[in-house]
């Protein structure tokens, strides 16, 4: 059924369409009955969708390491801001971790978090009830200060940005659109795009689409990093999310585009079912990114993919050795985890961890740097390399 909402933004246009990233800001955005902004479950195994904190505390233990690290060798007030934290799981881990192994620098920190959603700021709060310096904002413009120094973070956050969406048609790069049918349903139709930046979007990134193929243009990203560039005065930005480089964007397997939604942890292909009752998410553009990024004058640090980043950062020393044969041990189930975040077939390898920096040189050496010895590690009769 389509939500009254929805249908009457659709049948209030001139045409009766709207374009794919008005529909993802209707379905996942609006004030009231948007996806994200609804009081319910998202996030865990009584939602939709997983996120790499929610797998294991083993996840925000190993960067609260890593921060740790960063400031003090640079010398930075330790300030997070975390874009999107969700339920706050990571922000807890983190706090959790620098109390017991730092309390100085644990009352020094200042937490930010910023979050649209009403609901996963109301569970960080219950979550971080007794977090002094955490302080939460709906907005980067809610935040009393207009510049920072330190780490800007978000898991999971461009993703689920509204994109346009083309298509080659005819030899003609033309947009899709989504609008009623006859049986009042939701349908696509294909028309002119509906905004030149678009066709700026292709032109600059030098993107040559295939007859029939699909591909997304997150306009809506751009602007983001673009602000978030100017928020930063010095520090670095630190991004994980799902994407591809525009090379891997000619693979057959992408030629319909990566716009998809989850529905009660099932994959779903056509993303106008369940509107505003279903996750939508996208394969970001990381070389778009980085290009926003350079351009707002930042410098890249490092781009890997999740897995080979915590091998690389230590998650490794958290392994619990000997066999035990209580599949729900606690030692089972964090050696579990630890395989899902890092090896080939788990799910965490299709993330990307990016960081950029800004007005300061080498601020990460000596913290992320590679294994410079590569061995063979194993994990329950499985190998890794580290």
């Amino acid at each position: 059924m389509i939500p009254a909402f929805l249908k009457e933004r659709i049948t209030n246009t001139a045409q009766r369409k709207i374009t794919y990233a008005d529909y993802m800001a209707e379905v996942l955005y609006h004030p009231k009955h948007g996806y994200y902004m609804k009081e319910k479950e998202k996030v865990g195994a009584k939602g939709d969708f997983l996120t790499s904190s929610n797998v294991s505390d083993m996840y925000g233990k190993l960067f609260a390491g890593l921060f740790i690290n960063y400031f003090k060798k640079n010398a930075i007030q330790p300030m997070i801001c975390e874009i999107g934290g969700g339920t706050g799981r990571f922000a807890k881990q983190l706090l959790e971790e620098w109390k017991k192994i730092d309390e100085t620098f644990y009352q020094s920190v200042i937490y930010n978090m910023i979050e649209t959603s009403p609901f996963h700021l109301k569970c960080q709060k219950e979550l971080l009830v007794n977090e002094e310096n955490v302080h939460y904002y709906s907005s980067l413009e809610d935040i009393p200060q207009t510049q920072m120094e330190g780490i800007v973070f978000s898991n999971e956050l461009f993703d689920a940005f509204p994109v346009h969406v083309v298509e080659r048609k005819d030899g003609e790069i033309m947009e899709v659109f989504v609008t009623l049918n006859e049986a009042d349903t939701l349908e696509e139709c294909i028309g002119n795009v509906s905004t030149q930046r678009i066709l700026e979007y292709i032109s600059f990134h030098q993107l040559k689409l295939k007859e029939g193929q699909r591909v997304e243009v997150p306009l809506a990203m751009e602007e983001y990093a673009k602000k978030l560039s100017g928020f930063l005065e010095k520090g670095s930005i630190i991004t994980v999310d799902y994407g591809y480089t525009f090379a891997e964007l000619a693979l057959p397997e992408h030629v319909e585009g990566s716009l998809r939604g989850y529905y009660q942890h099932t994959l779903v292909t056509d993303p106008l079912q369940h509107p505003s009752e279903m996750d939508l998410t996208t394969h970001i553009h990381i070389n778009a990114l980085e290009a926003v990024f350079e351009t707002e004058g930042l410098t890249p640090v490092c781009q890997k993919r999740q897995g080979d980043f915590l091998v690389e950062a230590g998650i490794l020393t958290y392994l619990q050795e000997n066999f035990d044969s209580n599949p729900f041990s606690e030692k089972s189930k964090r050696n579990r985890a630890i395989r899902s975040l890092i090896l080939d077939s788990g799910w965490s390898q299709s993330f990307q961890i990016l960081i950029h920096e800004k007005n300061i040189k080498n601020s990460w050496n000596g913290i992320i740097d590679p294994c410079n010895v590569k061995k063979n590690c194993t994990m329950d009769n499985e190998k890794v390399e580290c």
